[in-house]
């Protein structure tokens, strides 16, 4: 019951038979072929690394991190702060159910 049932590969019926065997064509020298034309490529100037440059980029990277880094802080004291205020609420509410089933 709990068994996969696994399907079993069909065997092939009848003679198989070989990929047909493509022959080569030969080319003409007085054809009217001609090479298409070659498009040279767009220049584009290349990046040049300055100091300045490279101390914006510096600058620019620790900015991110500090920022991603306060953000992801901020996120888990939240969390923290919400925990600890949920297992306040619950410790009141126990004490309340607590002291109201001694009373009678």
């Amino acid at each position: 019951m709990f068994r996969p049932k696994l399907p079993t590969m069909p065997q092939p019926t009848g003679t198989v038979t070989p990929p047909a065997v493509v022959e080569p064509t030969t080319i003409t020298p007085g054809s009217a072929y001609t090479p298409p034309a070659t498009v040279p490529a767009p220049t584009r100037p290349a990046v040049q690394l300055t100091p300045g440059t490279a101390l914006a980029l510096v600058g620019g990277g620790t900015a991110v991190v500090l920022v991603v880094g306060a953000v992801l802080v901020s996120l888990l004291l939240a969390v923290a702060i919400t925990g600890a205020s949920v297992a306040v609420c619950a410790l009141v509410i126990r004490s309340l159910v607590n002291a109201d089933a001694k009373r009678r």
